[in-house]
């Protein structure tokens, strides 16, 4: 297994946590405007080594998902910005060019130093 890309959530936007009540989670990089960051888990950028594919997983607060879809420019958004869009729909076509879909259940809360994780 290989990991793709690593990161420990720092900061939670105040409107970030509404997103998981619409099967959602958003993230940027530390560094995002201000009315960006309201809606996201903001994170350490990191390096990203590779690109994300659907059959992978990702890993978050050491609960691990199947990647079942990723849109076109997803590792690219990730890569430059820290800003993806994780969809707990299960849907094998990415809805978004930016979005990742994901299989399994919505995570009730994500805590701040919670690790995000994608794993080929």
């Amino acid at each position: 297994m290989q990991i793709i890309f690593q990161t420990t959530i720092t900061r939670i936007g105040d409107c970030a946590r509404d997103a998981l009540q619409d099967d959602m989670l958003i993230t940027f990089r530390e560094g995002a405007p201000a009315d960006i960051e309201a809606f996201c888990f903001i994170h350490r950028h990191g390096d990203t080594a590779g690109e994300l594919r659907a059959g992978g997983m990702m890993e978050l607060a050491e609960r691990r998902y199947s990647i079942t879809a990723v849109g076109s420019v997803a590792t690219q958004n990730l890569r430059e910005l820290g800003h993806v869009t994780v969809r707990f729909d299960g849907e094998s076509q990415a809805e978004f060019p930016g979005s990742i879909h994901v299989s399994g259940p919505v995570p009730e809360d994500i805590p701040l130093g919670s690790t995000l994780k994608f794993i080929a």
